[in-house]
């Protein structure tokens, strides 16, 4: 996992961190030949450049992510 999205898990409140923990763990298992970084201030994972998957945390919660759905072989 790249440095900057552990950072990102880090800065987090404990509640916070544990599911963002579980979330990067999931979309890493889920996705293991993607990218993931820092893209505009939350953890995005990118298939061939595009953004795929991410989280983010907002005020009173984790908001998970979702781009480019075509991307994905599932129905």
């Amino acid at each position: 996992m790249h440095a900057d999205v552990i950072a990102y898990n880090e800065s987090l409140a404990a509640a916070d961190r544990a599911i963002a923990d579980l979330l990067a763990r999931e979309i890493d298992r889920g996705l293991p030949e993607a990218e993931n970084k820092v893209w505009h201030a939350h953890p995005v994972w990118f298939l061939d450049g595009n953004p795929v998957a991410g989280y983010s945390k907002l005020k009173n919660c984790m908001r998970l992510l979702f781009w480019s759905g075509q991307s994905f072989d599932e129905a």
